[in-house]
Protein backbone atom coordinates (compact mmCIF):
# COMPACT_ATOMS: atom_id res chain seq x y z
CA UNK A 1 0.00 0.00 0.00
CA UNK A 2 2.78 2.33 0.20
CA UNK A 3 3.76 2.38 -3.21
CA UNK A 4 0.36 2.68 -3.65
CA UNK A 5 -0.16 6.20 -1.94
CA UNK A 6 2.98 7.21 -3.42
CA UNK A 7 1.88 6.27 -7.17
CA UNK A 8 -1.49 8.02 -6.17
CA UNK A 9 0.39 11.18 -4.56
CA UNK A 10 2.49 11.08 -7.95
CA UNK A 11 -0.64 11.06 -10.00
CA UNK A 12 -2.94 13.33 -8.39
CA UNK A 13 0.53 15.72 -7.89
CA UNK A 14 0.47 16.05 -11.73
CA UNK A 15 -2.75 16.86 -11.92
CA UNK A 16 -3.05 19.58 -9.20
CA UNK A 17 0.26 21.60 -10.53
CA UNK A 18 -1.00 21.96 -13.84
CA UNK A 19 -4.09 23.91 -12.65
CA UNK A 20 -1.36 25.68 -10.18
CA UNK A 21 0.23 27.23 -13.25
CA UNK A 22 -2.25 29.45 -13.84
CA UNK A 23 -1.59 33.07 -12.13
CA UNK A 24 -3.59 33.70 -8.92
CA UNK A 25 -4.41 37.04 -9.50
CA UNK A 26 -6.18 35.85 -12.55
CA UNK A 27 -8.01 32.84 -11.27
CA UNK A 28 -9.34 34.80 -8.17
CA UNK A 29 -11.02 37.13 -10.64
CA UNK A 30 -12.19 34.62 -13.25
CA UNK A 31 -13.69 32.16 -9.97
CA UNK A 32 -16.11 35.43 -9.53
CA UNK A 33 -16.73 36.15 -12.99
CA UNK A 34 -17.88 32.55 -13.57
CA UNK A 35 -20.06 32.59 -10.12
CA UNK A 36 -21.96 34.93 -11.27
CA UNK A 37 -22.08 34.10 -14.81
CA UNK A 38 -22.98 30.78 -14.03
CA UNK A 39 -26.41 31.60 -11.59
CA UNK A 40 -27.18 34.73 -14.39
CA UNK A 41 -27.46 32.04 -16.96
CA UNK A 42 -30.19 30.57 -15.38
CA UNK A 43 -31.63 33.74 -14.59
CA UNK A 44 -31.36 34.70 -18.50
CA UNK A 45 -33.44 31.33 -19.35
CA UNK A 46 -36.19 31.89 -16.91
CA UNK A 47 -36.57 35.50 -18.87
CA UNK A 48 -36.39 34.15 -21.78
CA UNK A 49 -39.20 31.86 -21.26
CA UNK A 50 -41.28 34.01 -19.65
CA UNK A 51 -40.61 36.24 -22.60
CA UNK A 52 -41.75 33.52 -25.50
CA UNK A 53 -44.51 32.54 -23.16
CA UNK A 54 -46.12 35.96 -22.41
CA UNK A 55 -45.80 36.57 -26.88
CA UNK A 56 -47.42 33.48 -27.48
CA UNK A 57 -50.42 33.63 -24.72
CA UNK A 58 -53.40 34.89 -23.83
CA UNK A 59 -52.43 37.99 -23.65
CA UNK A 60 -49.75 37.86 -26.35
CA UNK A 61 -50.59 41.57 -28.24
CA UNK A 62 -49.56 43.39 -25.07
CA UNK A 63 -45.69 42.10 -25.77
CA UNK A 64 -45.08 44.55 -28.86
CA UNK A 65 -47.68 46.98 -27.27
CA UNK A 66 -45.73 47.39 -24.07
CA UNK A 67 -41.68 47.38 -25.59
CA UNK A 68 -43.53 49.44 -28.03
CA UNK A 69 -44.56 52.02 -25.48
CA UNK A 70 -42.46 55.57 -26.17
CA UNK A 71 -40.76 57.28 -24.14
CA UNK A 72 -40.15 61.35 -24.79
CA UNK A 73 -38.43 63.94 -23.21
CA UNK A 74 -38.03 67.37 -24.47
CA UNK A 75 -35.91 70.34 -22.78
CA UNK A 76 -34.97 73.36 -24.65
CA UNK A 77 -32.87 71.70 -27.75
CA UNK A 78 -32.70 68.37 -26.46
CA UNK A 79 -35.00 65.66 -27.79
CA UNK A 80 -35.19 62.15 -26.99
CA UNK A 81 -37.95 60.33 -28.56
CA UNK A 82 -37.45 56.51 -27.67
CA UNK A 83 -39.62 52.91 -27.51
CA UNK A 84 -38.96 50.87 -24.50
CA UNK A 85 -37.46 48.59 -26.10
CA UNK A 86 -35.09 50.80 -28.00
CA UNK A 87 -34.40 52.14 -24.60
CA UNK A 88 -33.51 49.04 -23.48
CA UNK A 89 -31.18 47.89 -26.64
CA UNK A 90 -29.73 51.51 -26.15
CA UNK A 91 -29.56 52.46 -23.06
CA UNK A 92 -29.36 49.64 -20.41
CA UNK A 93 -27.13 47.69 -22.95
CA UNK A 94 -24.83 50.07 -22.55
CA UNK A 95 -24.39 48.96 -18.98
CA UNK A 96 -23.49 45.61 -20.37
CA UNK A 97 -20.62 46.67 -22.97
CA UNK A 98 -19.51 48.64 -20.33
CA UNK A 99 -18.95 45.50 -18.09
CA UNK A 100 -17.78 43.47 -21.51
CA UNK A 101 -15.25 46.42 -22.12
CA UNK A 102 -14.11 46.43 -18.22
CA UNK A 103 -13.07 42.94 -18.70
CA UNK A 104 -11.87 42.84 -22.09
CA UNK A 105 -9.12 45.44 -20.41
CA UNK A 106 -8.45 43.57 -17.47
CA UNK A 107 -7.26 40.29 -19.81
CA UNK A 108 -5.91 42.73 -21.90
CA UNK A 109 -3.46 44.50 -19.46
CA UNK A 110 -3.02 42.43 -17.00
CA UNK A 111 -4.84 38.69 -17.51
CA UNK A 112 -4.60 35.95 -20.00
CA UNK A 113 -4.70 38.10 -23.18
CA UNK A 114 -1.69 40.48 -21.67
CA UNK A 115 1.06 37.57 -22.60
CA UNK A 116 1.19 37.15 -26.74
CA UNK A 117 1.67 33.31 -26.49
CA UNK A 118 -0.60 32.66 -24.10
CA UNK A 119 -3.31 35.06 -26.15
CA UNK A 120 -2.72 33.90 -29.57
CA UNK A 121 -4.33 30.49 -28.99
CA UNK A 122 -7.54 32.07 -27.75
CA UNK A 123 -7.45 34.74 -30.33
CA UNK A 124 -6.98 32.86 -33.24
CA UNK A 125 -9.51 30.32 -31.95
CA UNK A 126 -12.12 32.76 -31.87
CA UNK A 127 -11.21 34.23 -35.16
CA UNK A 128 -11.91 31.03 -36.42
CA UNK A 129 -15.04 31.03 -34.69
CA UNK A 130 -16.92 34.24 -36.17
CA UNK A 131 -15.27 33.68 -39.55
CA UNK A 132 -16.77 29.96 -40.36
CA UNK A 133 -20.21 31.04 -39.08
CA UNK A 134 -20.50 34.19 -41.19
CA UNK A 135 -19.42 31.88 -44.59
CA UNK A 136 -22.28 29.45 -43.77
CA UNK A 137 -24.54 31.76 -43.10
CA UNK A 138 -23.67 34.23 -46.32
CA UNK A 139 -23.94 30.52 -48.15
CA UNK A 140 -27.59 29.89 -47.22
CA UNK A 141 -28.71 33.31 -47.49
CA UNK A 142 -27.08 33.77 -51.06
CA UNK A 143 -29.84 33.11 -53.24
CA UNK A 144 -32.35 35.15 -51.21
CA UNK A 145 -30.23 38.53 -51.61
CA UNK A 146 -31.32 42.16 -50.22
CA UNK A 147 -31.98 42.33 -46.62
CA UNK A 148 -31.58 38.79 -45.59
CA UNK A 149 -27.19 39.10 -46.38
CA UNK A 150 -26.92 41.45 -43.49
CA UNK A 151 -27.49 38.73 -41.05
CA UNK A 152 -24.22 37.17 -41.08
CA UNK A 153 -22.88 38.73 -38.26
CA UNK A 154 -25.36 37.10 -35.95
CA UNK A 155 -23.97 33.18 -35.65
CA UNK A 156 -20.47 35.01 -35.02
CA UNK A 157 -21.02 35.83 -30.89
CA UNK A 158 -20.76 33.78 -28.20
CA UNK A 159 -22.45 34.08 -24.90
CA UNK A 160 -20.24 34.05 -21.51
CA UNK A 161 -23.71 33.87 -19.42
CA UNK A 162 -25.09 30.08 -21.05
CA UNK A 163 -21.37 28.94 -22.06
CA UNK A 164 -20.15 29.20 -18.35
CA UNK A 165 -23.16 27.87 -16.72
CA UNK A 166 -23.15 24.60 -18.50
CA UNK A 167 -19.51 24.31 -17.75
CA UNK A 168 -20.44 24.76 -14.14
CA UNK A 169 -22.66 21.63 -14.25
CA UNK A 170 -19.53 19.95 -14.98
CA UNK A 171 -17.51 20.70 -12.19
CA UNK A 172 -14.29 19.11 -12.02
CA UNK A 173 -14.35 17.50 -15.47
CA UNK A 174 -13.50 20.63 -17.10
CA UNK A 175 -10.00 21.74 -15.91
CA UNK A 176 -9.08 25.38 -14.68
CA UNK A 177 -7.27 25.97 -18.51
CA UNK A 178 -10.25 24.31 -19.81
CA UNK A 179 -12.36 26.94 -18.48
CA UNK A 180 -9.91 29.83 -18.89
CA UNK A 181 -9.94 29.17 -22.80
CA UNK A 182 -13.62 29.27 -23.11
CA UNK A 183 -13.44 32.34 -21.03
CA UNK A 184 -10.62 34.20 -23.31
CA UNK A 185 -12.35 33.06 -26.16
CA UNK A 186 -15.45 34.56 -25.72
CA UNK A 187 -14.07 38.11 -24.26
CA UNK A 188 -11.47 38.11 -27.86
CA UNK A 189 -14.87 36.92 -29.74
CA UNK A 190 -16.54 39.90 -27.73
CA UNK A 191 -13.96 42.26 -29.53
CA UNK A 192 -14.74 40.96 -32.83
CA UNK A 193 -18.34 41.26 -31.99
CA UNK A 194 -17.61 45.09 -30.87
CA UNK A 195 -15.58 45.72 -34.01
CA UNK A 196 -18.53 44.24 -36.39
CA UNK A 197 -21.46 46.39 -34.39
CA UNK A 198 -19.61 49.71 -34.92
CA UNK A 199 -18.36 49.03 -38.44
CA UNK A 200 -20.89 47.78 -40.73
CA UNK A 201 -24.01 47.75 -38.55
CA UNK A 202 -23.94 51.46 -37.97
CA UNK A 203 -26.89 54.00 -39.10
CA UNK A 204 -26.20 57.00 -41.61
CA UNK A 205 -23.45 58.93 -39.37
CA UNK A 206 -23.27 62.72 -37.83
CA UNK A 207 -19.53 63.57 -38.19
CA UNK A 208 -20.66 66.55 -35.57
CA UNK A 209 -22.15 64.42 -32.84
CA UNK A 210 -19.71 61.95 -33.21
CA UNK A 211 -16.88 64.90 -33.14
CA UNK A 212 -18.82 65.71 -29.90
CA UNK A 213 -18.45 62.36 -28.32
CA UNK A 214 -15.03 61.92 -28.98
CA UNK A 215 -14.29 65.15 -27.31
CA UNK A 216 -16.24 64.07 -24.37
CA UNK A 217 -14.01 60.72 -24.26
CA UNK A 218 -10.63 63.50 -24.62
CA UNK A 219 -12.24 65.20 -21.63
CA UNK A 220 -12.69 62.63 -19.65
CA UNK A 221 -8.41 61.52 -20.70
CA UNK A 222 -7.43 64.56 -19.61
CA UNK A 223 -9.64 64.77 -16.20
CA UNK A 224 -7.66 61.68 -14.97
CA UNK A 225 -4.46 62.83 -16.27
CA UNK A 226 -4.70 66.20 -13.78
CA UNK A 227 -6.14 64.22 -10.97
CA UNK A 228 -9.93 64.61 -10.98
CA UNK A 229 -11.64 61.58 -8.90
CA UNK A 230 -15.18 62.85 -8.49
CA UNK A 231 -17.42 59.66 -9.34
CA UNK A 232 -20.11 61.83 -10.06
CA UNK A 233 -17.58 63.85 -12.46
CA UNK A 234 -17.55 60.88 -14.79
CA UNK A 235 -21.05 59.58 -14.32
CA UNK A 236 -22.42 62.63 -15.67
CA UNK A 237 -19.86 63.08 -18.30
CA UNK A 238 -20.42 59.66 -19.71
CA UNK A 239 -23.92 60.05 -19.87
CA UNK A 240 -23.77 63.03 -22.07
CA UNK A 241 -20.97 60.86 -24.25
CA UNK A 242 -23.70 58.56 -23.85
CA UNK A 243 -26.20 60.63 -26.16
CA UNK A 244 -23.86 62.38 -28.81
CA UNK A 245 -23.06 58.70 -29.74
CA UNK A 246 -26.86 57.50 -29.77
CA UNK A 247 -27.14 60.58 -31.93
CA UNK A 248 -24.15 60.00 -33.96
CA UNK A 249 -25.31 57.17 -35.60
CA UNK A 250 -22.61 54.89 -33.74
CA UNK A 251 -24.62 52.52 -31.66
CA UNK A 252 -25.10 53.85 -28.53
CA UNK A 253 -23.97 50.66 -26.71
CA UNK A 254 -20.16 51.30 -27.83
CA UNK A 255 -20.10 54.36 -25.41
CA UNK A 256 -19.87 52.13 -22.62
CA UNK A 257 -17.01 50.29 -24.63
CA UNK A 258 -15.32 53.16 -24.76
CA UNK A 259 -15.73 54.37 -21.33
CA UNK A 260 -14.29 51.17 -20.15
CA UNK A 261 -11.89 51.21 -22.51
CA UNK A 262 -10.43 54.60 -20.33
CA UNK A 263 -10.99 53.10 -17.04
CA UNK A 264 -7.75 53.49 -14.75
CA UNK A 265 -6.84 50.04 -13.47
CA UNK A 266 -4.01 51.23 -11.61
CA UNK A 267 -5.43 52.22 -8.08
CA UNK A 268 -4.57 56.36 -6.63
CA UNK A 269 -2.77 54.89 -3.21
CA UNK A 270 0.14 51.98 -4.03
CA UNK A 271 -0.06 48.86 -1.37
CA UNK A 272 2.64 51.07 0.51
CA UNK A 273 1.12 54.51 0.48
CA UNK A 274 -2.25 52.28 1.63
CA UNK A 275 -0.62 51.14 4.42
CA UNK A 276 1.58 53.83 5.91
CA UNK A 277 -1.67 56.47 5.53
CA UNK A 278 -4.14 54.04 7.00
CA UNK A 279 -1.33 53.40 9.73
CA UNK A 280 -1.42 56.98 10.12
CA UNK A 281 -5.08 57.59 10.73
CA UNK A 282 -5.49 54.40 13.39
CA UNK A 283 -2.44 55.60 15.22
CA UNK A 284 -4.59 59.19 15.84
CA UNK A 285 -7.57 56.99 17.81
CA UNK A 286 -4.93 56.35 20.83
CA UNK A 287 -3.84 60.07 20.65
CA UNK A 288 -7.29 61.54 20.53
CA UNK A 289 -8.47 58.83 23.27
CA UNK A 290 -9.00 61.26 25.60
CA UNK A 291 -10.17 64.88 23.88
CA UNK A 292 -13.57 66.39 24.72
CA UNK A 293 -14.47 66.10 21.00
CA UNK A 294 -13.41 62.42 20.30
CA UNK A 295 -16.41 61.42 18.32
CA UNK A 296 -16.36 63.99 16.06
CA UNK A 297 -12.63 63.63 15.50
CA UNK A 298 -12.82 59.24 15.38
CA UNK A 299 -16.06 60.12 12.93
CA UNK A 300 -13.57 61.93 10.85
CA UNK A 301 -10.69 59.80 11.09
CA UNK A 302 -12.94 56.83 10.15
CA UNK A 303 -13.90 58.38 6.69
CA UNK A 304 -10.81 59.20 6.18
CA UNK A 305 -9.85 56.17 6.43
CA UNK A 306 -12.54 54.77 4.13
CA UNK A 307 -11.73 57.35 1.52
CA UNK A 308 -7.79 55.82 1.18
CA UNK A 309 -9.02 52.48 1.32
CA UNK A 310 -11.31 53.40 -1.95
CA UNK A 311 -8.96 54.99 -3.91
CA UNK A 312 -6.55 51.69 -3.06
CA UNK A 313 -8.64 49.67 -5.12
CA UNK A 314 -8.28 50.14 -8.80
CA UNK A 315 -11.66 52.06 -10.56
CA UNK A 316 -11.59 49.44 -12.93
CA UNK A 317 -12.01 46.78 -9.99
CA UNK A 318 -14.23 48.95 -7.97
CA UNK A 319 -16.53 48.87 -10.78
CA UNK A 320 -16.50 45.83 -12.39
CA UNK A 321 -17.26 44.74 -9.33
CA UNK A 322 -20.15 46.55 -8.33
CA UNK A 323 -21.70 46.79 -11.65
CA UNK A 324 -21.58 43.40 -13.04
CA UNK A 325 -24.20 42.01 -10.74
CA UNK A 326 -26.46 44.39 -12.24
CA UNK A 327 -25.39 43.64 -15.54
CA UNK A 328 -25.86 40.02 -15.06
CA UNK A 329 -29.16 39.76 -13.02
CA UNK A 330 -30.98 43.01 -14.35
CA UNK A 331 -29.43 44.01 -17.47
CA UNK A 332 -29.45 41.05 -20.03
CA UNK A 333 -32.57 39.38 -18.23
CA UNK A 334 -34.54 42.46 -18.81
CA UNK A 335 -32.99 42.12 -22.55
CA UNK A 336 -34.28 39.12 -23.32
CA UNK A 337 -37.48 39.90 -21.90
CA UNK A 338 -37.52 42.73 -24.50
CA UNK A 339 -35.91 40.75 -27.40
CA UNK A 340 -36.59 37.06 -27.19
CA UNK A 341 -40.45 37.31 -27.24
CA UNK A 342 -41.35 35.66 -30.55
CA UNK A 343 -44.89 35.14 -31.89
CA UNK A 344 -44.66 31.77 -32.43
CA UNK A 345 -48.41 30.92 -32.69
CA UNK A 346 -48.91 33.38 -36.19
CA UNK A 347 -46.35 31.74 -37.60
CA UNK A 348 -45.44 28.32 -39.18
CA UNK A 349 -42.82 27.15 -37.42
CA UNK A 350 -41.45 24.56 -39.97
CA UNK A 351 -41.40 27.12 -42.40
CA UNK A 352 -39.80 29.94 -40.49
CA UNK A 353 -37.47 27.08 -39.22
CA UNK A 354 -36.09 26.06 -41.91
CA UNK A 355 -35.95 29.32 -43.93
CA UNK A 356 -32.49 30.31 -45.26
CA UNK A 357 -32.29 32.76 -42.64
CA UNK A 358 -33.35 30.33 -39.50
CA UNK A 359 -30.71 27.62 -40.77
CA UNK A 360 -27.96 30.33 -41.83
CA UNK A 361 -27.89 31.02 -37.85
CA UNK A 362 -28.66 27.93 -36.43
CA UNK A 363 -26.16 25.72 -39.00
CA UNK A 364 -23.87 28.57 -38.19
CA UNK A 365 -23.73 28.29 -34.46
CA UNK A 366 -23.66 24.89 -33.95
CA UNK A 367 -21.56 23.19 -37.12
CA UNK A 368 -19.92 27.31 -37.92
CA UNK A 369 -18.48 27.22 -34.06
CA UNK A 370 -16.81 23.64 -34.05
CA UNK A 371 -15.79 23.78 -37.39
CA UNK A 372 -14.09 27.22 -36.96
CA UNK A 373 -12.76 27.02 -33.55
CA UNK A 374 -11.41 23.33 -34.03
CA UNK A 375 -9.90 24.59 -37.29
CA UNK A 376 -8.20 27.58 -36.28
CA UNK A 377 -7.12 26.04 -33.29
CA UNK A 378 -5.29 22.89 -34.92
CA UNK A 379 -3.45 25.42 -36.87
CA UNK A 380 -2.17 27.33 -34.06
CA UNK A 381 -0.70 24.14 -32.50
CA UNK A 382 0.41 22.61 -35.70
CA UNK A 383 2.45 26.08 -36.45
CA UNK A 384 3.55 26.26 -32.91
CA UNK A 385 1.69 29.56 -32.42
CA UNK A 386 -0.29 27.89 -29.38
CA UNK A 387 -0.71 24.86 -27.10
CA UNK A 388 -3.46 23.16 -25.62
CA UNK A 389 -4.65 24.14 -22.43
CA UNK A 390 -3.01 21.97 -19.86
CA UNK A 391 -4.75 18.99 -18.56
CA UNK A 392 -7.04 19.27 -22.02
CA UNK A 393 -7.12 17.02 -24.55
CA UNK A 394 -8.99 17.65 -28.67
CA UNK A 395 -11.78 15.80 -27.59
CA UNK A 396 -11.97 19.02 -24.70
CA UNK A 397 -11.74 21.58 -27.41
CA UNK A 398 -14.38 19.97 -30.00
CA UNK A 399 -17.06 20.54 -26.43
CA UNK A 400 -15.33 24.02 -26.06
CA UNK A 401 -16.05 24.98 -29.27
CA UNK A 402 -19.68 23.47 -29.30
CA UNK A 403 -20.79 25.50 -26.01
CA UNK A 404 -18.98 28.52 -28.24
CA UNK A 405 -22.08 27.99 -30.27
CA UNK A 406 -24.25 29.38 -27.39
CA UNK A 407 -24.65 33.09 -28.95
CA UNK A 408 -27.85 33.74 -27.06
CA UNK A 409 -27.29 37.79 -25.79
CA UNK A 410 -25.04 39.34 -28.44
CA UNK A 411 -26.68 37.26 -31.58
CA UNK A 412 -30.61 38.84 -30.20
CA UNK A 413 -28.77 41.90 -30.12
CA UNK A 414 -27.14 42.16 -33.58
CA UNK A 415 -30.05 40.61 -35.50
CA UNK A 416 -31.81 44.06 -33.97
CA UNK A 417 -29.35 45.45 -35.79
CA UNK A 418 -29.33 44.01 -38.87
CA UNK A 419 -32.65 43.59 -40.20
CA UNK A 420 -36.09 45.82 -40.06
CA UNK A 421 -37.92 42.99 -41.46
CA UNK A 422 -39.92 41.61 -38.79
CA UNK A 423 -39.85 38.14 -40.60
CA UNK A 424 -36.15 38.19 -40.68
CA UNK A 425 -36.27 38.96 -37.24
CA UNK A 426 -38.63 35.84 -35.93
CA UNK A 427 -36.82 33.40 -38.23
CA UNK A 428 -33.25 34.81 -37.32
CA UNK A 429 -34.12 34.40 -33.50
CA UNK A 430 -35.23 30.64 -33.88
CA UNK A 431 -32.16 30.04 -35.61
CA UNK A 432 -30.76 31.10 -32.75
CA UNK A 433 -33.05 29.34 -30.26
CA UNK A 434 -32.24 26.18 -32.07
CA UNK A 435 -28.71 26.53 -32.90
CA UNK A 436 -27.92 27.87 -29.10
CA UNK A 437 -29.60 24.91 -27.77
CA UNK A 438 -28.11 21.93 -29.90
CA UNK A 439 -24.69 23.89 -29.36
CA UNK A 440 -25.05 23.80 -25.60
CA UNK A 441 -26.08 19.83 -25.59
CA UNK A 442 -23.53 18.73 -27.82
CA UNK A 443 -21.02 20.47 -25.90
CA UNK A 444 -22.08 19.38 -22.31
CA UNK A 445 -22.45 15.67 -23.92
CA UNK A 446 -19.05 15.72 -25.24
CA UNK A 447 -17.30 17.59 -22.18
CA UNK A 448 -19.52 15.28 -20.11
CA UNK A 449 -17.30 12.01 -21.60
CA UNK A 450 -14.18 13.42 -19.67
CA UNK A 451 -12.85 11.81 -16.57
CA UNK A 452 -12.48 14.25 -13.41
CA UNK A 453 -9.02 13.89 -11.22
CA UNK A 454 -10.09 11.22 -9.25
CA UNK A 455 -11.02 8.94 -12.16
CA UNK A 456 -7.87 9.74 -13.46
CA UNK A 457 -6.49 8.46 -10.17
CA UNK A 458 -7.95 5.26 -9.86
CA UNK A 459 -7.32 5.03 -14.09
CA UNK A 460 -3.43 5.44 -13.41
CA UNK A 461 -3.56 2.38 -10.84
CA UNK A 462 -4.94 0.23 -12.94
CA UNK A 463 -3.00 0.75 -15.40
CA UNK A 464 0.39 0.40 -12.49
CA UNK A 465 -1.66 -2.61 -11.37
CA UNK A 466 -1.93 -1.30 -8.34
CA UNK A 467 -6.20 -1.59 -7.90
CA UNK A 468 -5.82 -5.36 -6.19
CA UNK A 469 -2.66 -4.18 -4.99
CA UNK A 470 -2.61 -5.25 -0.61
CA UNK A 471 -0.93 -3.71 1.99
CA UNK A 472 2.40 -4.68 3.18
CA UNK A 473 2.42 -6.93 6.46
CA UNK A 474 2.41 -4.51 9.72
CA UNK A 475 1.06 -1.40 7.68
Amino acid sequence: MAGGSSDDSRIHQTWVNSDRRVPTRFVRPFVRFTEIAASSGIVLLVAAIVALFWANGPFGDSYETFWGTHIEISVGAFHFNESLKHVVNDGLMAIFFFVVGLEIKREIVVGDLKDRKQAALPAIAALGGMVIPALIYVAFVAGTGGEATQGWGIPMATDIAFSIGVISLLGARVSTGAKLFLLALAIADDIGAIAVIAIFYTDDLSLSFLASAIGGLGLIYIAQRVGIRSAGFYWLLGLVIWYFVLESGVHATLAGVALAFLTPIQAWYSDDEYFQRSRWILDRYDMEADTPRRRERVDASALTLASVARESVAPLDRLERSLHPWSAFVVIPIFALANAGVRIVDLDFAEAATSPVALGVGVGLLVGKIAGISLATWIAVVTGVGKLPKRTQWRDMFGLAALAGIGFTVSLFITELAFDSAVFIDQAKIGIFIGSGLAGIVGYTILRMAKTPQEMIEEGRELLGLEDAEAPPGA
